[in-house]
């Protein structure tokens, strides 16, 4: 058995934390991946992974050859990904991180649509309203609703995407309609925590473009915005909400919107990916696609109701 393939098991070892784990991860015995290791030991001279009957734990040696190990195999990923790239070949599998919300809502077509379109490329796709840390967790890519702000990612605007004030129309009956953006801190507020504002709301005022920031409270908060919408039907607040969320509820007259002048436009879509030297083939015909479906796509990104 060569070098690589003894390489790779020991790397899945130690990036699941044992062998159990990793076996279950590659579909390899664990037995097998044992003998890999034992091998690459045995070859290497040197002792990597101090075994007991609960876990691993790295030796010296180990730690140094992991690190050397794991970059040597990136840098053969990325001299495959040129090769086929040059050959017009795009192949192997994505991992994708995106917001629950995006992936259950028509946006989440364009992810299927991909898929129809290469049928050589696999999508791993994770759905989670919490942003994950792409380099630690292993995602190719990540889309995010947002205003970006991690300079530490690289990334590609797909859509621009504006966010709305609502509340059902009891609440604005019986507290009256907000006419300045100050005014809202004296309003119950249904809060998305997984929201990069979260309770400091920003405003632009329409003519002087400065940014207006209101701290808001209320006693409904949680890290979802199809959460955030039920909340807001039910009269618990005003809430800060994608406008495709609440699309159908504007239009229904379910929700209002209030402060339409003040809300900024500086939101979007984002294809999020890690720093890397070579970026890959297939993330880069992925990203593509994404572009050039939300350009084709009604997907009322930017649609309000009646305010």
């Amino acid at each position: 058995m060569d070098t690589l393939t003894r390489m790779r098991a020991f790397i899945s070892v130690v990036e699941n934390e044992g062998f159990s784990s990793a076996a279950r991860k590659t579909g390899r015995s664990k037995a097998l991946l044992s003998k890999y290791v034992r091998e690459l030991e045995d070859e290497l001279g040197v002792l990597l992974i101090n075994r007991t009957t609960r876990q691993i734990a790295l030796t010296a040696a180990g730690e140094v050859y992991v690190a050397r190990a794991s970059g040597i195999l990136s840098d053969l990923e990325s001299l495959n990904e040129e090769a086929r790239e040059a050959t017009g070949e795009a192949k192997g599998t994505i991992r994708v991180s995106a917001a629950r919300t995006f992936g259950d809502a028509e946006l989440g077509l364009s992810l299927v649509d991909f898929a129809k379109a290469y049928p050589d490329i696999g999508l791993d796709i994770h759905l989670d309203d919490n942003f994950v840390n792409l380099v630690e967790e292993g995602f190719d890519v990540a889309i995010r609703m947002t205003r970006l702000a991690d300079s530490a990612m690289i990334a590609r605007r797909l859509a621009s995407l504006n966010f709305a004030i609502v509340a059902s129309p009891e609440l604005i009956e019986r507290l009256g309609r907000p006419t300045h953006p100050t005014q809202v801190a004296n309003y119950p507020a249904v809060i998305d925590s997984n929201s990069r504002l979260f309770s400091n709301w920003g405003f632009r005022d329409p003519v002087t473009k400065e940014t207006i920031n209101v701290q808001v409270s209320g006693q409904f908060t949680a890290n979802s915005p199809v959460t955030v919408r039920a909340a807001a039907l039910a009269g618990l607040g005003l809430a800060l909400s994608p406008s495709f969320v609440v699309r159908e509820d504007l239009e229904k007259g379910r929700l209002v919107t209030v402060l339409d002048d003040y809300m900024s436009s500086e939101a979007g879509i984002y294809a999020v990916f890690p720093h890397r030297r070579h970026l890959p083939a297939r993330v880069r015909v992925f990203v593509d696609f994404l572009a050039a479906w939300f350009r084709k796509c009604d997907c009322h990104l930017n649609g309000g109701g009646p305010g």
